[in-house]
C-alpha cells in the first residue's frame, strides 16, 4: 500500500514587537529615529535660548529677575541684546545628542521590553512599557547631555564679565577648575532627577493622549486620516504632555540652575535645596517653564513625527 505524502507543517514564528507593525523596526528604523530626535530636540531648544536664559536667571536670582518680560529687559539693559542668546551652542549640541538617544533608544527599549513581556502582556501593560522604555533611554541621553548642560548653565547664569560666553573658552575654564565646577558630571544626578521624571511624563502622557484622540475623537483606523490630521494629533498631544512634565520636573530643574551659581560652589545638593526652600524650587520660574516646555514638547513631537512620516515610518502612537 502506498503512503500519501504529508503536507509540510507550518511553523508559527514567535511574536516579535519589532515586526508587529506596518513598518519593520530594524537598525535603519532606529537610526532614522535617532536623526529625528536630533532635529526635534537640538533645534527647538536652541531656538528658545532667550527663554531659557531668563528662566535660569529667575531660578538663580529670583530677587532680581522676577518675571519673563522684566527678566529679558534686565538682561538686555545690563548686557546687551546678544546676551539673551548666551549658551546657544552648547544647547544645540547637547540637546541634539540627548534627542538622538532619547527618541532612538526609546523605540529600541520599547520593542525590547515588549518582547520580554510577550504579545499578550505587552498589550496589557502598554503603559508600563512606555514608562520603562523612556526612563531607560533617558539614562543614556543625560550622560551625553550633562557636560554641555553644565557649560550652558554656567554661561547663562554667571554675572557679565565673570565667565567666558564663547563655547571653547568656557569649556577650557570648566575643565581647568574641575574641583569647583564638578565638570563634566557633577550635575548628572540632579539632571537625572529632572530629566527622567520629565521624560517618563513626556512619553507616557503623549502616548496616552494620542491613544485617547484615536479612541474617542478620530475613531476610524489611524491610517485613514491625512498626514496633517495625524500631525495635528501629534502636536496637541505633545503640548498637553509638555505642560504636565514641566510641573513634574521643575524642582530638579531649579537645582541644576542653582548648581551653576557662583555662591553655591562646594555646597552639596541637599544644602542648596535646604537654603533655597522647597516652595521656591517648585515655583520660581515655573510659569515661564510651563510656557516654554509646553510649546517645546509639542514642537518636538511634531518635528519628530514629521521626519518619520517623510521617510515612510508613520506617526507615533495609536489606539
Amino acid at each position: 500500500m502506498s503512503v500519501l505524502p504529508q503536507p509540510p507543517s507550518i511553523v508559527k514564528q514567535p511574536w516579535d514587537a519589532r515586526y508587529a507593525g506596518p513598518v519593520p523596526h530594524d537598525t535603519s528604523y532606529y537610526g532614522k529615529c535617532m536623526v529625528g530626535g536630533v532635529l526635534a530636540c537640538g533645534l527647538t531648544h536652541a531656538l528658545i535660548t532667550p527663554l531659557d536664559v531668563t528662566k535660569c536667571n529667575m531660578q538663580v536670582n529670583p530677587g532680581k529677575f522676577k518675571g519673563l518680560a522684566s527678566g529679558l529687559r534686565t538682561i538686555v539693559a545690563e548686557e546687551g541684546a546678544a546676551a539673551v542668546w548666551k549658551g546657544w551652542f552648547p544647547t544645540l549640541v547637547g540637546y541634539s545628542l540627548q534627542g538622538a538617544f532619547k527618541y532612538g533608544l526609546y523605540e529600541a527599549f520599547k520593542d525590547t521590553y515588549s518582547n520580554l513581556l510577550g504579545e499578550e502582556n505587552a498589550a496589557k501593560y502598554k503603559a508600563l512599557v512606555w514608562c520603562a522604555g523612556s526612563a531607560s533611554a533617558e539614562v543614556f541621553a543625560d550622560i551625553a547631555l550633562c557636560p554641555l548642560e553644565m557649560i550652558k548653565v554656567k554661561v547663562q547664569t554667571s554675572p557679565a564679565g565673570s565667565f567666558p560666553t564663547s563655547f571653547f573658552p568656557a569649556l577650557a575654564q570648566m575643565s581647568a577648575n574641575r574641583a569647583e565646577t564638578r565638570f563634566p558630571y557633577g550635575s548628572l544626578v540632579p539632571l537625572w532627577s529632572r530629566q527622567i521624571p520629565y521624560t517618563v511624563a513626556k512619553f507616557f502622557f503623549f502616548e496616552k493622549c494620542v491613544q485617547m484622540f484615536y479612541t474617542h475623537v478620530f475613531t476610524a483606523p489611524k491610517n485613514t486620516y491625512s498626514k496633517p490630521t495625524q500631525l495635528g494629533v501629534t502636536f496637541a498631544s505633545g503640548y498637553m504632555a509638555g505642560v504636565i512634565c514641566a510641573i513634574v520636573s521643575h524642582p530638579a530643574d531649579s537645582l541644576v540652575s542653582q548648581l551653576g551659581k557662583a555662591t553655591n560652589k562646594g555646597k552639596s545638593i541637599v544644602q542648596i535645596a535646604g537654603e533655597v526652600g522647597f516652595v521656591n524650587l517648585c515655583t520660581k520660574g515655573l510659569g515661564t517653564r510651563v510656557l516654554m516646555i509646553g510649546t517645546l514638547t509639542g514642537l518636538q513631537w511634531w518635528i519628530y513625527d514629521s521626519f518619520k512620516s517623510a521617510f515612510g515610518l508613520g506617526t507615533t502612537g495609536g489606539k
